[in-house]
């Protein structure tokens, strides 16, 4: 009979030995015996492991990982060492935790994790390397509590002893299985990104440098529109080269080589994307529109045309774009090696998408009638101002969960990439959502905030609730990509409720005053009150917000968390904070200008377009634009600025200062002159001067810029100004609205 079954204080006192020397070992047996009868299996016991962690000898560098890994954060956890071994090497008389899927036996889906407890010891594997080391993630965070919040954070608990349940045995397979949050967290920082389970970038698997809008590559206009007009599109009796005529069999056979080409250049890359340029001036020759019509859609031609490539490449898989002109599906079904990533850029943010945008939800449900091979691009933030409050947290479980439910196996998450409101909440997550679906958002919000907030997270959570429940309280609100904080001003964004946000976070900040790593995190929060309401300021939403000194002391702020955060992008367009500051401070300048033409009514001579209400007022209403012409911007598409302001009684005028917005890739230019005249009876105008642009329009011009026209003169006596913008009318061949009438936008007219 072996000693196994036999009491261990009857073997102790049998054994008769000096106990000062052998009383460890004595202690060791009791506590594993103890151990082995029990409900749990001991990782660590008060601080000591005899547990080592077992991979296999041909285990790979991402196994290895996951291995150094496990020993790295239990150490951390519990301050014990477990090494790391290759199978043969380990003890026989220990238990292990042994990690990799060589150690059990089933057949395993490449993306399913598990770990699970036999004969006292812990298996941790997955059905690939990489899902090996998520399972150790999930493992240290599920049954330990780890919460890894940013690349600098993580939240370690403090754990003498680490048990698991003898019947423990957990198994999960993502039904998402490549999961991306544009977000320069998880891009710069590879090993926080495997511990939250997504990608290190944008388009995994693919060509470099081909991942999207790529006809301009295969075919660049240097090199082939002089000679082959016909290669490109044909609008309105034009060919030009903002897309490529997909009916023309030389094109095929252009794009056919250059794509051989790219994966001659890159044979590992197994994805590539054969899809149009960022604009919807696509072709309408007799061929391609002849089949579009056939086909109910625009992407008619482009799944023909696309499916002709990818097969060519049977064993690669070729990639394009359901998007804008080619969103709603077709009639052709995909190849089974072309990859439809469908976008949803059109739809309403503040509400999910089986909501606020069908049409959506619709074609989302066409192309599933045609293909399983579904990518997912969706957007999260605000394109033209990252830093402004965005409440679309609510809406981030649906529309996940509408896409997994549609069995979109790819979903790229395009958040701003750049730090945006409340970055590291977001980045996390959306990650958590696209591991999970179906887990709480708010119970991920609420762990996170206690954990990176700490003192701070009630109120910041305060903020959230009530900044998503006031803009649910406007139904018809549209929450747009390409909007501006100016478009809450009347409601979740009111001048009471900019207050309440204000005192929220400074409570957060006062509760973390003595944690300066803390309180850094909940000023970096802040941040998008503190934009909301310099824009108030600036756009001068009530007698409370108005440009005045002491709004300098908040921009002072907002410099400095911006300079201590590393942030330097306020938008997609490259529009930086240091240009932020500069203009605002010109706004600031401009405030204090002595002007006759405040309040002053003024008459327009040309037709102005949609924005600011059409209302001519707004050239003299006090409050002053920024850089999205969403508020406070007349604008005029296709045609000129004439406005006349009348003073009401004549004075003596000297200067006259004006300013006009550039954001090229929405077709806003600058006037090519401006001219400014005078006249005492509204009849007769006297030309005082004009001016040019400092910046005619070209190729590779900032996008994104304001440019102020001040005029000084000898002095004159006028009541009636007239202000002439001449536009440039229609947008240049190269660029991607070529043909397209283009826009002027101007703000405050500034006389004294």
């Amino acid at each position: 009979m072996t000693t196994e079954n036999k009491n261990p204080h009857l073997l102790i006192r049998a054994m008769k030995l000096n106990t000062s020397l052998f009383l460890p070992l004595f202690l060791l047996i009791l506590i594993t015996s103890m151990a082995c009868s029990s409900s749990e299996v001991y990782i660590v016991r008060d601080g000591v492991s005899q547990c080592e962690i077992v991979i296999q000898a041909e285990a790979d560098s991402t196994v290895q990982k996951a291995a150094q890994e496990l020993s790295t954060y239990l150490a951390k956890v519990s301050g014990a060492n477990l090494q790391v071994v290759f199978s043969e090497n380990r003890d026989p008389e220990q238990h292990a935790v042994f990690l990799g899927v060589g150690f059990h036996s089933e057949t395993m889906k490449p993306h399913t994790i598990a770990y699970h407890v036999e004969e006292g010891n812990l298996y941790i594997y997955g059905g690939n390397p990489k899902s090996t080391l998520y399972a150790v993630y999930r493992f240290l965070e599920k049954e330990l509590g780890c919460m890894w919040l940013s690349p600098e954070a993580e939240k370690i608990p403090e754990l003498k002893s680490i048990e698991i349940k003898r019947n423990t045995d957990y198994s999960y397979t993502p039904q998402v299985e490549t999961r991306t949050v544009h977000s320069r967290l998880f891009y710069n920082h590879h090993d926080f990104a495997d511990k939250l389970g997504v990608t290190y970038e944008a388009f995994p698997g693919y060509v470099p440098g081909a991942g999207v809008h790529t006809f301009h590559r295969f075919m660049p206009e240097d090199s082939y529109y002089e000679a082959h007009p016909e290669y490109y599109a044909l609008r309105n009796g034009k060919r030009i080269t903002t897309q490529l005529c997909l009916s023309n069999e030389d094109v095929l056979r252009i794009v056919i080589d250059s794509v051989k080409s790219y994966f001659r250049s890159y044979p590992n890359a197994g994805i590539i994307s054969v899809s149009q340029d960022d604009n919807t001036q696509y072709c309408q020759c007799e061929h391609c529109a002849s089949i579009d019509e056939e086909e109910g859609s625009p992407s008619g031609s482009m799944i023909r045309f696309v499916n002709s490539v990818a097969e060519q490449f049977p064993h690669k898989m070729i990639s394009t774009l359901a998007y804008q002109y080619t969103r709603k599906p077709c009639i052709t079904k995909p190849a089974p090696n072309v990859l439809i990533t469908l976008c949803s850029i059109e739809c309403d943010r503040s509400k999910p998408i089986e909501e606020g945008c069908s049409d959506f939800a619709n074609d989302l449900k066409g192309w599933k009638l045609l293909t399983e091979n579904i990518r997912i691009w969706d957007y999260t933030t605000q394109f033209t101002n990252f830093l402004a409050p965005f409440p679309n947290l609510h809406t981030l479980k649906p529309n996940i969960e509408l896409f997994r439910d549609s069995h979109a196996k790819w979903i790229f998450e395009q958040h701003s990439h750049q730090p945006s409101e409340l970055f590291e909440l977001r980045s996390y997550l959306t990650a958590q959502l696209l591991w999970n679906p179906d887990q709480d958002p708010d119970v991920i919000m609420g762990d996170f905030c206690t954990a990176y907030y700490q003192e701070a997270a009630p109120f910041i959570m305060e903020y959230i609730h009530t900044i998503h429940e006031e803009i649910q309280k406007v139904p018809d609100f549209f929450l747009f990509l390409y909007g501006d904080p100016s478009q809450g001003f009347d409601s979740f964004l009111r001048p009471e409720m900019l207050d309440n946000y204000d005192q929220l976070f400074q409570k957060a900040e006062d509760e973390v005053s003595h944690k300066p790593r803390v309180l850094e995190r909940v000023q970096m929060a802040r941040l998008s009150t503190h934009y909301a309401i310099l824009e108030a300021s600036r756009k001068g939403v009530s007698a409370q917000y108005r440009l005045s000194p002491e709004i300098e002391i908040r921009m002072e702020q907002f410099k400095a968390i911006c300079e201590s955060g590393g942030i330097t992008m306020m938008n997609e367009m490259r529009y930086s904070v240091e240009e932020y500051l500069q203009s605002y401070g010109n706004a600031l300048e401009r405030a204090v200008l002595p002007n006759m033409a405040a309040g002053k009514p003024v008459v327009l001579l040309t037709q102005p377009k949609n924005y600011a209400n059409e209302d001519p007022q707004v050239l003299t209403d006090g409050s002053l634009g920024g850089n999205n012409f969403y508020a406070n911007w007349l604008g005029f598409e296709g045609n000129d600025m004439e406005a006349v302001i009348d003073l009401g009684q004549t004075e003596e005028v000297s200067h006259i200062h004006t300013a006009f917005l550039k954001v090229i890739n929405h077709i806003v230019f600058y006037p090519e002159q401006v001219e400014v005249s005078y006249s005492t009876d509204n009849k007769t105008f006297h030309k005082i001067a004009s001016m040019s642009t400092e910046y005619p329009l070209q190729k590779g011009d900032k996008i994104n810029d304001i440019e102020y026209y001040n005029f000084q003169f000898a002095p004159v006596n006028a009541r009636y100004i007239k202000l002439l913008a001449h536009s440039m009318r229609i947008a240049p061949e190269w660029h991607h609205g070529s043909g397209l009438p283009c826009w002027i936008f101007c703000d405050e007219v500034i006389i004294y």
